[in-house]
Order: structure tokens, then C-alpha cells, then sequence
């Protein structure tokens, strides 16, 4: 029976078969291309309820335009890009289904996420790295962990006022 199918599909004429194989390839390409760029997007990741309160504060801020993974993901390569998503990604998976009572109320970066967080910023903003003093804290995110889910989204030590002798430990930073 099979056999049968493939006599017939090569009776058909090959332009026809290329053709047919040519458009189902930009389908593919197509319909992958937008499934990737959704679940790249803020719309996306807004749908975990652990996720509202981070929306929220990102809809409001000046990097609004961007997707989650302009920053959340690495950009070297496509692989390591995809590495890295599918591996966050079937963390969220297992905390919103097996592991519901073990989801904080505040989701962290992780270490490694930090370090992509960091290469994504100084990536962006390289001219402005260029020139002010960046040597005072070990990433971005020392001084400016409220960019881009600041509006409340900031921890308890925001605020306070640095303790004696950090702003010259700091190098100057706060």
C-alpha cells in the first residue's frame, strides 16, 4: 500500500513535487518564525500568574518595546539561545504544574540568567558604558534593578540610604 503511494507521487510531474515541497517549506518556516517570536514576548510570558506583577512594572517602564528575551536570553548563537530557553522553560513548566508549592512569591534571576541579563545590557548600551564609570558594582543590575520592572518591583532595600563607609568601599556607587 505504501509502495503504491509513493509510485503515484512520482508519477506526478517534479516541477509540481517542487513546488508543493517549496511552499510547504515556507509554511514551515513561516509558521515556526511567529511561534517563536510569541513565545518570546511579554504577551507569552505574562500568562503565569507569578509572572503579572513583573508585566505589569515592564509595561510601564522605557524598555516596554523590547520582547523578554532581548534580555533574559542569550544571543551568541541560535543553539545556546535555544538551549537556554527550552531549559528556563521546563522550569516553569514543572513550578506551574508538579511544583505549584514551591513557586515563590517573587521570581529571581538565577546566576546564570544575571550573567546574560549583564552581556544583554552592556550590549545595548555600550555608548553609554563608554562613558561613565561602570567599576563600582560586579553587573548592571547592582545599581539599576529597576530597569525595567521598577514600578513596584523594587525590594525592601531600595531605599535605604547606603551604611557608613560602602559609598568608598563601593567605589562610589550606591
Amino acid at each position: 500500500m505504501l509502495k503504491k503511494g509513493f509510485k503515484k507521487l512520482w508519477a506526478i510531474d517534479k516541477r509540481v513535487l517542487l513546488l508543493g515541497a517549496l511552499i510547504a517549506g515556507v509554511l514551515f518556516s513561516l509558521g515556526t518564525v511567529k511561534t517563536m517570536a510569541y513565545l518570546d514576548s511579554p504577551g507569552f510570558c505574562q500568562n503565569c500568574h507569578t509572572m503579572k506583577s513583573v508585566y505589569t512594572s515592564f509595561v510601564d517602564s522605557t524598555h516596554a518595546e523590547l520582547q523578554c528575551n532581548d534580555c533574559h536570553l542569550p544571543h551568541e548563537n541560535e543553539v545556546g539561545k535555544l538551549f537556554f530557553k527550552g531549559r528556563a522553560g521546563m522550569t516553569h513548566i514543572y513550578y506551574n504544574t508538579l511544583g505549584t508549592e514551591d513557586i515563590p512569591d517573587r521570581i529571581y534571576a538565577t546566576s546564570r540568567t544575571m550573567r546574560v541579563i549583564n552581556q544583554n545590557c552592556a550590549d545595548c548600551h555600550k555608548s553609554t558604558i563608554g562613558n561613565v564609570s561602570h567599576d563600582a558594582k560586579d553587573n548592571c543590575m547592582s545599581c539599576h534593578k529597576t530597569v525595567p520592572h521598577g514600578k513596584d518591583f523594587k525590594d525592601d532595600t531600595y531605599d535605604q540610604a547606603p551604611k557608613s563607609g560602602d559609598l568608598l568601599k563601593n567605589k562610589g556607587g550606591f
